[in-house]
């Protein structure tokens, strides 16, 4: 089995796949993910060909994009890595961190642990906060025509993981219902402390577009 070989062909079908993707769910955030896995993989004791598939893969089929059905990214991934003739036991490996890679919301427990899982949840966390995470949580509010901000309608932290899937909230409670809360999720010494940085210029933000908002500055 050639790993070269079958990330780069992971690379070449990943970019077909989502050609024509939401602008926070494209290839360039899969791409950002990698390298952010890749990073954090230089400290961690992790089988990096995992990872890798794992952080390439992880969106191929975003369950939000495909009426909540959860089983789609997993099949569509299966059946690229078998076609590919990647072993059984790397597949499962990269498949139950597909599965078990997103921030559900409503409290949900996570079942499911790894090395490699951490990693590449801590690289996708990553891309969710800070500058970039700012900038795709808005293009997906935009995308789903959600209102900016609205102080009557206030942050849930209590909401069940249906309830979280299906929320219309203004894009700004999207900050307290997952963006802030996770820096303190994070698995490695890495991701903590990459996360912490952005973490401050989110609450930066925030201050700023409150100002804004109520014509203080």
């Amino acid at each position: 089995m050639n790993e070269v070989k079958i990330i780069d062909q992971t690379i070449k079908f990943v970019k077909k796949e989502l050609q024509n993707a939401e602008g926070g769910h494209d290839w360039f955030h899969i791409e950002r993910v990698y390298r952010n896995a890749l990073l954090i993989s230089k400290t961690e004791n992790v089988d990096r060909f995992v990872v890798s598939l794992g952080a390439l893969l992880h969106d191929i089929a975003d369950a939000k994009f495909h009426k909540g059905d959860e089983t789609v990214g997993p099949k569509r991934a299966r059946d690229f890595l078998i076609s590919e003739g990647v072993q059984d036991e790397i597949i499962s490996q990269v498949i139950a961190i597909i599965k078990n890679i997103s921030f559900k919301g409503g409290n949900k427990e996570q079942t499911f642990f790894s090395k490699e899982l951490n990693v590449v949840q801590d690289a996708d966390r990553l891309d969710a906060i800070g500058a970039i995470g700012i900038a795709r949580c808005f293009n997906y509010g935009g995308f789903k025509n959600r209102k900016l901000y609205d102080p009557k309608v206030k942050p849930n932290l209590k909401m069940t993981p249906k309830e979280y899937k299906n929320s219309t909230a203004p894009t700004i409670n999207h900050f307290y219902e997952k963006l802030l809360l996770l820096k303190n999720k994070m698995n490695t010494e890495t991701g903590k402390k990459i996360a912490q940085k952005r973490h401050y210029f989110m609450e930066e933000f925030l201050t700023q577009f409150y100002g804004e908002w109520e014509s203080k500055f």
